[in-house]
């Protein structure tokens, strides 16, 4: 099987190159603010399956460039899943909670209505009903959290916070399951996998880590299995104004995933434990 991931430097295309038979595309070979480039290196390419990693992920700067995050996460996207459409190529593409306003405290269904509160959600929610209107084999994988060894992350954030204070204050009325790249990684090419042995199911699907958290109790476990000694104090997520408003709530039913493609949500706490064990290398 041969797959063309688009994307190359992060977090979930840092660990899908690990697969054989995975060519990963860096920005140089396909940049994601021309989708007509972008488009036509699927016209030309040799793959059994396709997955986009690449994205505009800078959730505050995308308050202020908006129209450059619409081109990279909504209309390249769009424009790749219209060509790979017409080459009868499985589009696998990675999207996000934010699509969802954040309320409530019921975890998200795929179906439930969508309504994001921020411009990074309106330009992956733009991508998604590309991805539903090309027309082809498809699936939308929504995950939240992703942390990994690679990048900038949550978890490479705290250690580094972690070794210079004890004692820091984090938000705790975000709730989430944190989500390991490689957890997305697998998942993907076991997606990749059916589609391209006939059985995939076309359709919009969640993704995360269990159990749903905090950031302040992630945070907390992060330093416990760093081995550092440090005090978290809960705050509310108006003490620690952003740019971008972030969802309370993105807690994610995965049960679609499990039933349709037999992928259970991961505990994040073993795959933070590889991680960590990555960054101490």
């Amino acid at each position: 099987m041969r797959v063309l991931v688009f994307g190359q430097s992060g977090q979930v295309a840092s660990e899908l190159a690990r697969f054989d038979g995975v060519t990963c595309l860096s920005r140089a070979q396909a940049d994601l603010s021309d989708p007509g480039a972008c488009a036509q290196v699927i016209a030309d390419c040799a793959a059994d399956v396709i997955i986009n990693a690449a994205a505009y992920t800078a959730v505050d700067k995308a308050e202020a460039e908006e129209d450059r995050a619409t081109v990279v996460n909504g209309l390249a996207v769009t424009a790749m899943a219209l060509t790979a459409a017409e080459r009868g190529i499985p589009f696998l593409h990675i999207s996000t909670d934010y699509v969802f306003d954040g309320t409530g405290t019921q975890p998200w269904k795929p179906d439930d209505a969508v309504a994001p509160i921020n411009a990074y959600g309106r330009s992956k929610l733009l991508g998604e009903e590309g991805v539903q209107r090309a027309g082809g084999d498809y699936a939308i994988l929504r995950t939240s959290w992703v942390v990994s060894a690679h990048g900038n992350n949550f978890v490479k954030t705290m250690r580094r916070l972690g070794a210079e204070r004890d004692a820091l204050s984090i938000v705790a009325d975000q709730i989430g399951g944190p989500t390991a790249a490689a957890d997305i990684a697998d998942a993907l090419m076991t997606m990749a996998r059916a589609f391209h042995a006939g059985k995939g199911r076309s359709g919009i699907y969640h993704f995360s880590g269990a159990p749903d958290v905090s950031w302040a109790d992630f945070a907390t476990e992060i330093f416990r299995q760093s081995n550092l000694d440090v005090a978290v104090t809960g705050i509310p997520t108006s003490a620690y104004p952003t740019p971008a408003k972030r969802p309370f709530n993105s807690r994610l039913d995965c049960t679609g995933l499990k039933e349709k493609f037999g992928i259970k949500r991961p505990d994040w706490r073993h795959s933070l434990q590889q991680i960590i064990t990555q960054l101490e290398i």
